[in-house]
């Protein structure tokens, strides 16, 4: 059973040292434990930094494309070596690696696809108030969208299956901690979460700009993911809202017509129509995006079955599984 923990990085040359040699290289259950470091495009010496911490692979981004780009070509460097469980962790040092057996444990077991590390973010006092608050909304919300159990949905310290990370496609430019757990829940993935610890901050967060920023994007994501795997349910609310606002002006129509006022009154049922029309549309729109989704479905079920093929060629090449500090 081979384990590689992937550490996302742009400019963590201060951070990765102590990053790294908190994850433990001997785990109950695991033969090999392995590094990987995915370098977002950074300017800083975190890539000399992680070679002389000894991790076992390197892959780099000629640029910083982001958190979730650098998230998705982990997952698949991992997949291409070998790697039966993959845990992420943040470089910025924010997880505490002795958690990451505890992570694993349930995956091990078999009684989970994908798992949580719940940082327990109410215990974390360098969160304000209002984002302990804000973290618990949305783990709620996320929680409903997905259909899972999750605690601390944003929380980027997780586990995952080879199978489920196969199963995995991320598409969000933002972040792959929401889009990810959709995906599981919609895809009847297994989730559970384990209580982690946290270390002292290092550093402000680079993801987002300000609170508003995050909660923007988050809501972006949540509503993009959402329609995705939903979209006839998010189009029947959509069309039927326009339809229950058609009703007013009908009944203020009929009420004056039935009384013997309805001259003057005809915009009422002119303004119905328009919204009666566009509420049918919506509907329409519905029809078809659930049919799009249809085809989505196979096209993934197309793309699991290639990249099958594909992780299992790299992973038994021996040359490419041994090769230390690989640049790609």
């Amino acid at each position: 059973m081979k384990l590689i923990v992937q550490i996302p990085c742009f400019n963590e040359e201060k951070t990765l040292p102590q990053t790294i040699q908190d994850i433990p290289r001997q785990i109950a259950g695991i033969s090999e434990v392995e590094i990987l470091v995915i370098d977002d495009g950074s300017t800083d010496n975190t890539i000399d930094v992680a070679r002389k911490n000894g991790v076992d692979h390197i892959v780099k981004h000629t640029s910083n494309k982001g958190l979730a780009k650098a998230f998705s070509t982990g997952m698949d460097a991992c997949l291409r070596l070998g790697a039966d469980i993959i845990v992420n962790t943040d470089g910025d040092n924010q997880y505490k690696g002795e958690d990451i057996p505890k992570l694993i444990k349930p995956i091990l077991k078999q009684k989970a696809d994908m798992v949580i590390g719940d940082r327990q973010t109410d215990k974390i006092p360098h969160f304000s108030f209002s984002k302990k608050k804000m973290q618990k909304i949305g783990s709620f919300v996320v929680r409903k969208l997905s259909g899972t159990k999750a605690q601390d949905t944003v929380s980027g310290f997780r586990a995952f299956s080879r199978e489920t990370a196969l199963q995995l496609n991320i598409v969000s430019p933002f972040s792959y901690t929401i889009e990810t757990l959709i995906q599981a829940g919609k895809k009847h993935l297994t989730v559970a979460s384990v209580p982690v610890g946290t270390n002292p901050k290092n550093r402000e967060s680079r993801l987002f700009k300000s609170i508003p920023n995050f909660i923007e994007r988050s809501i972006s994501t949540m509503i993009r993911m959402y329609t995705m795997y939903q979209p006839l349910r998010i189009f029947f609310y959509i069309g039927s809202f326009f339809i229950a606002m058609g009703m007013i002006p009908s009944i203020r129509f009929l009420y004056f017509y039935l009384t013997g006022a309805s001259t003057g009154h005809i915009q009422s049922l002119i303004l119905a129509s328009i919204l009666f029309i566009i509420g049918f549309q919506v509907y329409m729109i519905g029809l078809l995006a659930d049919v799009i989704g249809f085809n989505r479905k196979l096209i993934e079920e197309t793309l699991l079955r290639v990249k099958r093929v594909e992780m299992d060629h790299y992973s038994k090449n021996e040359d490419h599984r041994t090769v230390p500090n690989k640049t790609e």
